[in-house]
């Protein structure tokens, strides 16, 4: 039996013109399946994860004919693996990142920016100490940052100047490949000695993370008997409209102890007692609105003797895509069914709602009503798991086409285009879906396990092409002098990081977990995220991450180009 077909699938085709697709394929499920077998490696309970998937694609790169390599398909599984990373970060945290932004993004912003200054910097005076041609740190600056789109730019501009010498512009993709691995590796060995530095407590992060969601997140309860003459036969609608904050009246009892739901169109009566719904920052200004503060128990709001139905509470999914971008004065559920929606729960964030409230499916709201009435309710809203396991892969694909389309958008000459790439288009677009898809009545939502395994995928296809990638010529370039580069980019990867994090962490007192974010971001690393999100368990660093990336992404892109403007 004639075996020539398995030794072109292992071996290649042994025609550099025309290289095996199906070898190169091959190649990559090797790595990544070497890479994932090491993963499970622990040197006192730390890994690096899937970052070993780098390292055995730079094995493999070395020893492989590079002819025998189909670098098209190598180069379009780097970028596909790269999107469909970034994508399902930004599809997953961008419910909740614009009210992250509010809470700490822009402190978050300024402390990446610091990092890329510092690194600037750093890069510009080793350049003076050791007369290393600039073209060539500015690619010891994107291996050591792990920006790609930097080192195009950079590339770009120098082929553009005029003045372009062959060996300085070799020098500029050689500085990063050999910077970029222990890029990699200095991000997040960085992560983990500041871990020890700054003694953190993983424990300790979880309870102050818990803390911080009970403060800002979870909605206040509380009774109020109602005091404000001058609101005296006023709806809450109007009450809305004169406090000018976000709360609930889910319930009202009169003088005479009957307890009936509330709504917008309930009028407010002297010694009514209101059943309140806010969050904490609001509740002393809503208390001082309405009157003064009552005790209450949960049992005092529930089934009297004066109310013929009792109330329950139940939390209800929404999967029902006709409810998807609707808003909850559009429902009328208080009017149809006699029931009212007191909170509800959207990525990991219990949010107060109100009338121009759009509702997404994912949603886990919060009902109360007789029974019967919530029953309805459930019909009307779906709470389905079954349909929420069906993937909507129409808004996926739409946004990934859009995000190439923004990505490769020029958004300034200085003289060469600076744009966004493959990598921070598709990330803006998927945390514009995920937060405003819904308005366009898409659905964005996917499991947790979908979007999981996606994310993984990718950032193992990126990581395995990268290091297939660097490893051809990888030992020559550090024996012919690289060796010093690897020094220069270990400086410049971990002194700005260095710095940065004790001062996020000592001055601005930042969560650990955030921090870590903020780290892979400001170096735009996608491994170093990952071993993030793996230590932490859960998905701040992938918040703060997103938070920074696309601004990040952009004064990577423009610094390189800056630096080689001033070499030329």
């Amino acid at each position: 039996m004639n075996f020539e077909w398995l030794k072109t699938v292992v071996m290649g085709s042994g025609d550099a013109a025309h290289p095996s697709i199906a070898h190169t394929v091959f190649v990559l499920a090797a790595v990544i399946a070497s890479g994932i077998a090491l993963s499970r490696i622990k040197i006192k309970g730390i890994s690096f994860g899937m970052t070993w998937i780098l390292f055995t694609g730079i094995a493999f790169g070395h020893f492989l004919d590079p002819g025998s390599i189909h670098h098209d398909t190598l180069h379009f599984i780097k970028e596909f693996g790269l999107i469909l990373f970034v994508f399902f970060i930004g599809l997953q945290v961008g419910p909740g990142f614009f009210s992250s932004l509010k809470s700490g993004g822009i402190k978050l912003i300024a402390l990446a920016t610091l990092v890329i200054l510092l690194g600037v910097a750093t890069t510009y005076v080793i350049h003076l100490i050791t007369g290393e041609p600039l073209p060539t740190m500015v690619g010891v600056l994107s291996g050591a940052v792990t920006n790609t789109p930097g080192l195009g730019a950079a590339q770009q501009a120098y082929a553009d100047s005029g003045l372009a010498d062959p060996d300085i512009a070799d020098s500029i993709s050689l500085g990063y490949a050999v910077a970029y691995p222990l890029g990699v590796v200095g991000i997040i060995l960085t992560i983990i000695i500041m871990r020890y530095v700054l003694r953190v407590d993983f424990k300790k992060e979880d309870e102050g993370l818990a803390a911080m969601s009970d403060v800002t997140n979870l909605p206040q309860r509380f009774s109020v008997e109602f005091t404000n003459e001058m609101l005296e036969g006023k709806t809450i609608a109007v009450a809305h409209m004169l406090v000018n904050r976000q709360f609930v009246v889910s319930r009202i009892m009169h003088a005479s102890g009957e307890i009936v739901m509330a709504d917008g169109n309930s009028k407010l009566t002297v010694g009514d007692r209101l059943r309140i719904i806010c969050t904490e920052e609001d509740s002393e200004a809503i208390l001082a609105f309405f009157g003064k503060p009552i005790e209450m128990t949960a049992d005092d709001w529930g089934a009297t003797a004066m109310q013929s139905t009792p109330l329950v509470s139940r939390r209800i999914l929404i999967t029902r895509e006709e409810i998807n971008g609707k808003k909850f004065s559009d429902l009328r559920l208080r009017t149809r069914y006699g029931i009212n929606i007191t909170r509800v729960h959207r990525a990991g964030v219990d949010l107060i709602p109100y009338q121009g409230m759009e509702l997404q499916v994912g949603d886990k709201v919060m009902v109360v009503g007789p029974e019967a009435a919530v029953a309805q309710a459930e019909k009307v809203l779906g709470n389905s798991l079954k349909k929420l396991d069906h993937p909507n892969l129409l808004p996926i694909f739409i946004g990934i086409a859009l995000g190439v389309v923004l990505g490769s958008m020029p958004l300034m000459n200085i003289p060469q285009p600076v744009k966004l790439g493959l990598a921070g288009g598709p990330l803006i677009i998927a945390i514009l879906l995920g937060r405003y898809g819904p308005h366009f009545h898409l659905v964005t939502y996917t499991t947790m396990s979908a979007n999981l395994m996606l994310r993984e995928i990718g950032l193992a296809m990126f990581l395995a092409a990268v290091g297939i990638g660097a490893g051809d010529g990888f030992i020559d370039a550090i024996v012919n002098g690289g060796y010093k580069w690897i020094g220069y980019g270990v400086i410049i990867t971990v002194l700005p990081l260095v710095v940065v994090a004790l001062l996020a962490r000592l001055k601005f007192k930042l969560n650990y977990y955030t921090l870590m974010g903020l780290m892979a971001g400001s170096m735009t690393d996608p491994p170093a995220l990952g071993f993030a999100s793996a230590s932490s368990g859960n998905d701040m660093p992938a918040v703060s991450y997103a938070t920074v990336y696309p601004v990040v992404m952009f004064l990577r892109v423009l610094t390189a180009q800056l630096l080689m403007l001033a070499a030329l």
